[in-house]
């Protein structure tokens, strides 16, 4: 079969290829136009991602077409060393005990460090928004994606004159491994990635030369290594770095524009949501089993696996479509309606499972509630855009939004 996730319905509606899947009598597909082996049925995704001795990381940033020489010459320059996403255990191991250390990822450790950053960031955000006088508003690009850099770059102590380059890094490393660009676009996508980490490298290095005594989390993971190559290394510092600057905000960005979109698109419950900021928490989780910010991820396989009947060989790339999993009506009862009001949501997948379940998950949800709550409480009457349709950017991972356009009427601007 193909999955053709860079055109047709994949880019407008990914439900629909999902839902043939999972009606399909076979539990694994095998993905021609891509070379991977498909994952789709709630079980089998939360396996996946639950075993990591079967299903391995090694290959999850690892681009899904044959890249160009130009730019691989490029890429093989990159010296970053496993941490998070794609490190095995038991470097794994090691390095998410530092950043549990030095991220704060329950909710109330994240409340307590990180909320006033939440709230004066989407209070800056909003009133921007509000002060406008007239015209349309992309929520996508003027504070869906923004707000989250905005919070992850105060979070990690970079300046905030860095924010438009480490935006297009950001956006341009996933594009490079997950989408499916021109070799032209891969060249200068991949030059662009060496920059992104030099710049990381740069940023350890001066942290390292003032004595790593502030409060950003560049200086808690170094005052963590103690100088020890074996808890952390300086390098391993940059890439944890290089990675929450992406992860860290693209994932949050993904969910804020899909819970705007969800929100604004049914008469009424935009004004519920400002006027009961309580029932917000579920609508948050909703938007995240609904349509998750990431619904594909890779893995690879360590060793031969059986999964449905379907014998997977070693050494093959799996897309772990979360996506599909979150509709698998044998985990949710009427899984393609959207209903906040849904009891046993957090059965969702939408951050992982197991031992790389994400470590923001709590930072998401804080900033997606507050987002959503200021927004709509400062902006009642804020309404979609006449025929705006949603797409996506073409990515088998990343499901983002190209825009989200809205109108603010005059009567509820300020005046």
């Amino acid at each position: 079969m193909q999955l053709r996730p860079f055109t047709g319905a994949y880019l407008t509606d990914p439900a629909v290829v999902w839902r043939e899947l999972l009606n399909a009598p076979e539990d694994v597909h095998f993905a021609d136009d891509l070379g991977l082996w498909l994952i789709s049925r709630h079980e089998h995704v939360h396996r996946a991602l639950a075993d990591a001795g079967t299903f391995g990381n090694a290959l999850t940033l690892a681009p899904i077409y044959e890249m160009c020489p130009e730019a691989r010459s490029v890429v093989m320059r990159l010296d970053v060393p496993p941490t998070t996403a794609a490190a095995d255990s038991p470097v794994h191991a090691r390095t998410r005990r530092a950043l549990r250390a030095t991220f704060a990822n329950t909710g109330p450790r994240v409340a307590d460090q990180y909320g006033p950053i939440v709230h004066r960031r989407v209070a800056e955000l909003v009133d921007r928004i509000a002060d406008r006088r007239a015209g349309v508003v992309d929520l996508v690009s003027e504070f869906a994606a923004l707000l989250p850099l905005l919070v992850v770059v105060d979070i990690l102590g970079v300046p905030e004159r860095d924010v438009p380059r480490i935006r297009r890094w950001a956006d341009g490393q996933i594009a490079l491994i997950w989408g499916q660009p021109e070799p032209a676009e891969q060249v200068r996508l991949a030059q662009a990635l060496l920059d992104f980490w030099h710049y990381c490298q740069a940023l350890v290095s001066q942290r390292l030369r003032e004595g790593a005594t502030g409060d950003d989390f560049v200086s808690r993971a170094l005052r963590h290594r103690g100088g020890d190559d074996a808890v952390l290394s300086a390098a391993e510092a940059a890439s944890l770095a290089f990675n929450l600057l992406v992860a860290g905000h693209e994932t949050t960005a993904g969910l804020l524009a899909h819970a705007l979109d969800r929100a604004l698109s049914e008469p009424g419950r935009w004004a519920r949501i400002g006027a009961e900021p309580a029932g917000v928490p579920a609508f948050v989780e909703e938007v995240l089993r609904f349509g998750p910010a990431i619904d594909g991820w890779l893995r690879v396989t360590r060793r031969p696996v059986t999964i449905g009947g379907v014998l997977i060989p070693p050494g093959a790339r799996c897309l772990v479509l979360i996506g599909a999993a979150n509709r698998d009506p044998a985990a949710f009862a009427d899984p393609d309606r959207f209903d906040p009001s849904r009891s046993g949501n957090r059965g969702h997948l939408s951050f992982g499972y197991g031992p790389h379940f994400c470590i923001g998950a709590a930072l998401a949800r804080l900033e997606a509630r507050v987002a959503l709550v200021r927004l709509a409480e400062a902006m009642p009457q804020l309404r979609l855009a006449a025929r705006h349709r949603s797409r996506f950017k073409p990515n088998v991972a990343f499901r983002a939004h190209r825009t989200l356009p809205v109108v603010q009427p005059r009567s509820s601007q300020r005046a």
